[in-house]
């Protein structure tokens, strides 16, 4: 039972530490982000310091900007992954071998284990590389190959135990035989070091060459030194800690303290003297428990291989981070440091610990709500709550106003205190036994005060973020507002703020930043503090200053401003620190900072609070380099380059896509890019986020594209550059232009012949001129005389066509006549005596004669009409061909009637019968028929 309970003791006290701890900040790498399985077992470097590591999926590559998978030979789990030189090796399943990068920018891979394929155990996977001298060891859990990397030859050494690891210490392998101690590999032979029952029993997970002694860590039992063949618990203050976590992997970094990765419970960093500087789960920052692998890279940043993702710590990073996951604290609006104690104002309460130890932080008993101000005046610690005021001692505090909502104070003399509420102004005055009350409220002012500001001689300024700046002017005794107004040269403006640095006021707001003029009693802009607002780069005005530094300090988006005065001068030194928006989010207008430290400062944010530790600002310079570069031709698809010489491309290829980056990986961290292409740009490009750019649709010429990189203010320790260029299309190519030289040449030629021959010809012209006058003359005679000729025969047809249309009207009234006197005959009563006169009638209404007279006349006017009709109708009767020559002259039926000696009834039905033979659709008109033939 006892020990259930102390188990249980040293767990809570092990919750209790990590939730509490400033860690180092974190980046998470999820597997949807790399875009790989979620295990990932080893982790290395190259030397153009691209990661790599040993995924389920295959190898993965990251270049501070943009991951990419290769997938291993047989598709197999990639289990272990070294960089040595310029070569990745790594292992698999029945497969180890090495990848090289082309000059294209990917890689291609080498089988190193198909020359002895034929001596692979069954199923055998290789679970850790290491290098000594010229070989390279892969090792299995059941041998170690050792490749020669001179002869290119592979050395088998068996085990007789399963190899759970390898070790590298001081140029020597190591290896535990489980069931029979640790040995040595020498000559290629394994040689027994130590057969203590720990070694042989317990596994070790890695040992370290330190002080001429080997030193083992156990996966559950901790570290254990080896000397004179002695093997001795290292006895340190993280063994408690130990005792309660299985360790799984493990790096020694370079400042020889050990990053211990355990099964279930994160990482475990311990210093080079055994004490606990970090414990990190998921409790704290953490994205899965199981760590699986752990590097250290060029940077330092400790890079975590997880069951589920990848982190990467950044361990010499200045800030030190304090997230309240468990939402026990909240919100930070203030901090301060006095008696010792850490307080810390949140939007839950006021907390507090001993400074500079890693105990958590304990609530303050009565001040639950809203904290907004920490002040300590006369060394007394002042406390601005919603509830009102509050003095604190120790870990105790004492309600001394209960007027709701103390924004700041301001001291007006060594025995008053000026306070801003919500409704207004108020008094604190302290009495003889040094306590503090409230002594008054000032009358004539009810406006929320959240930024008051003393000037001296009973004048303030008060700051409304909605309302504005207004001047206040009280009575001698701070009981009344004797005037107060709008203070002029400024306006109202959100997340604005007023301070005094250096007995000078000032007032920031979106517009720059404005200091009060006694003489001028006005607010003037200052050009120099104000550059630090600019458009992009502004978040709020607030301003703090810290009297310790003699320092005023400033907040944009992703910098903070520390500003002091000049060395040699009263203009004012502006020191720009990075500090990423994302540590303190979502508190734009209530942004605050306060010493805690030489060279810390602590910096409220709504998951807690961000430690920044000024000496450990480094303004490292990361190298820029070009990652890949690809071509296409309009509608095409890109192909990959050689990034390494400098081509010529056909004019019809002007489509390039170039990648690039810094191995910069921490994810709070933004890098910005810049560019040029020379050739086609004068001037650098815009800072951009963006790792790649496209040139499309590019002229001939020349060609330089230029990149270039910058953290925070530092720029990039290099320009990468490509050079290549567009050849001329062939219309400008010089074989082009020599074939335009030529056709020019031709074209002269041809045009100084041409013109000769219009000389001649011209001249030729003169010489015949008089001839063709003539010849125009007798022309225009014979035209002349063709005109005669013409205007006659017009007129004969004239006259025939006058002629015929006479000639049938006279048969048409004659018809008419003889059918009426027929008529009149007929009707007589004794036909006998008159029928000899009807047979006349008759006779000459038939005679044939008038026909053929209207048939002569009738082709003398239009002559081809009924030979043309004969070889379109041959079927044509002559009546038929007699009533189309009067349909011809366009008579109607009632005309045509007397001149066929027929009804008029009887002509429709002959015209019927005629449109019948020449096939004429019933709504096709046979008159115009006809006058269209």
């Amino acid at each position: 039972m006892q020990k259930k309970e102390l188990l249980f003791l040293l767990y809570l006290f092990v919750f209790v530490y990590t939730s509490a701890q400033e860690i180092p900040p974190i980046s998470i790498f999820q597997p949807k982000t790399y875009k790989a399985e979620a295990q990932n077992w080893a982790i290395s470097q190259s030397q153009d310091k691209f990661i790599y590591v040993a995924n389920n999926s295959g190898l993965l590559e990251f270049n501070g900007a943009k991951w990419q998978l290769y997938p291993s030979p047989n598709e197999s789990i990639v289990r272990s992954v070294k960089v040595i030189g310029d070569k990745i090796f790594s292992g698999c399943y029945m497969e180890f071998g090495y990848w090289q990068k082309n000059n294209f920018g990917n890689l291609d891979y080498t089988s190193l284990s198909n020359k002895i394929a034929s001596k692979l155990l069954e199923d055998e996977e290789f679970w850790n590389i290491l290098k000594i001298d010229k070989w390279v060891i892969f090792q299995s859990l059941s041998r170690l190959y050792v490749y020669d990397t001179k002869d290119n030859n592979i050395d088998i050494i068996d085990s007789e135990t399963r190899l759970n690891k390898a070790f590298n210490a001081n140029e020597t392998i190591y290896f535990q035989g489980l069931g029979k101690g640790f040995f040595e590999v020498n000559n290629g032979k394994a040689n027994l070091i130590s057969d203590h029952a720990v070694l042989k029993e317990k596994i070790v997970v890695d040992i370290f060459y330190i002080d001429s002694k080997l030193l083992f860590l156990t996966q559950d039992n901790g570290f254990y030194w080896l000397d004179n063949n002695q093997l001795n618990k290292w006895n340190i203050a993280a063994n408690k800690a130990l005792d309660l976590k299985s360790v799984y992997s493990c790096k020694r970094l370079k400042d020889g303290s050990f990053v211990l990765g355990t099964i279930s419970n994160g990482v475990l960093i311990v210093d080079k003297k055994g004490e606990i500087l970090y414990e990190i789960n998921q409790l704290s920052g953490l994205s899965n428990n199981t760590v699986l692998s752990v590097f250290e890279d060029d940077e330092s940043n400790i890079w975590l291989g997880l069951d589920n993702g990848l982190n990467m710590i950044d361990f010499d990073s200045p800030f030190k981070i304090y997230n309240d996951y468990q939402g026990i604290i909240g919100t930070t609006y203030a901090s301060i440091v006095f008696n010792g104690n850490l307080y810390v104002g949140t939007n839950q309460g006021l907390f507090y610990k001993k400074q500079n130890t890693k105990r958590s932080f304990k609530f303050i008993e009565g001040t639950k709500g809203q904290v907004w101000s920490l002040k300590e005046i006369d060394n007394t610690l002042f406390c601005g709550h919603h509830n009102g005021t509050y003095i604190i001692e120790g870990s105790t505090s004492k309600l001394i106003s209960q007027e709701n909502g103390t924004w700041d104070f301001t001291p007006l003399n060594d025995n008053l205190i000026l306070q801003g509420n919500y409704s207004g102004l108020f008094v604190l005055e302290k009495q003889d036994d040094n306590t503090w009350f409230l002594r008054n409220k000032i009358n004539g002012f009810n406006i929320s005060s959240k930024h008051v500001q003393y000037a001296g001689e009973r004048l303030l300024f008060v700051s409304h973020e909605y309302k504005g700046v207004f001047k206040v002017e009280l009575d001698a005794n701070f009981m009344n507002v004797v005037h107060f107004g709008k203070a002029p040269g400024v306006s109202k403006g959100v997340n604005s703020s007023l301070v005094k640095f250096n007995d000078t006021i000032y007032y920031a707001y979106k517009y720059g930043i404005f200091k009060y003029n006694s003489k001028q009693d006005t607010f003037v802009k200052d050009a120099t503090l104000s550059s630090i607002y600019k458009d992009f780069e502004y978040t709020s005005g607030k301003l703090i200053a810290i009297k310790e530094d003699d320092q005023l300090w400033a907040f944009g988006t992703d910098y903070i401003y520390a500003i002091s005065k000049g060395s040699f001068d009263n203009n004012p030194k502006i020191e720009s620190i990075v500090f990423p928006s994302s540590f303190g989010d979502e508190l734009s207008g209530y942004e605050n900072i306060s010493k805690i430290s030489k060279n810390n400062y602590l910096v409220g944010s709504s998951y807690g609070y961000v430690v920044l530790e000024t000496n450990k600002i480094d303004d490292y310079q990361y190298a820029i380099s070009i990652n890949k570069i690809s071509s296409k031709a309009a509608n095409a698809n890109y192909s990959l380059l050689d990034k390494i010489q400098s081509q010529d491309f056909k004019y019809k290829n002007n489509y390039f896509h170039l990648e690039y980056s810094i191995p910069l990986f921490n994810t709070y961290y933004q890098p910005k890019y810049q560019y040029k292409l020379e050739g086609l740009h004068k001037d650098w490009s815009n800072w951009s986020t963006e790792t790649s750019h496209s040139f499309e649709n590019l002229p001939s010429g020349n060609y330089t594209f230029k990149v270039r990189a910058k953290v925070g203010n530092t720029l990039s320790s290099n320009e990468a550059s490509y050079s290549f260029k567009i050849e001329k299309p062939f219309y400008k190519s010089n074989v082009a232009m020599f074939f335009y030289l030529l056709g020019l040449l031709l074209f002269s030629l041809l045009m100084h012949n041409i013109y000769r021959f219009y000389y001649r010809k011209k001249q030729k012209k003169l010489l015949t001129e008089a001839a063709r006058k003539l010849e125009l003359k007798q022309l225009e005679n014979q035209q002349q005389a063709m005109r005669f000729k013409n205007e006659k025969l017009e007129q004969d047809i004239e006259n025939k066509n006058r002629e015929l249309a006479i000639s049938t009207m006279s048969l048409i009234k004659k018809n008419e006549f003889l059918n009426l006197i027929k008529g009149e005959l007929n009707q007589v009563k004794d036909v006998k005596d008159v029928k000899p006169v009807v047979r006349l009638v008759d006779k000459n209404l038939n005679n044939t004669d008038d026909w053929k007279f209207f048939e002569e006349a009738f082709n003398n006017a239009d002559k081809d009409f009924l030979k043309n009709l004969k070889a379109k109708h041959s079927n044509l009767t002559p009546n038929d061909l007699k009533l189309c020559a009067y349909l011809r002259l366009n008579l109607s039926s009632k005309e045509i009637a007397p001149l066929l000696n027929i009804s008029v009834k009887s002509v429709e039905v002959k015209r019927y019968r005629l449109r019948k033979k020449m096939n004429l659709d019933h709504e096709s008109s046979l008159t115009n028929y006809i006058l269209g033939i």
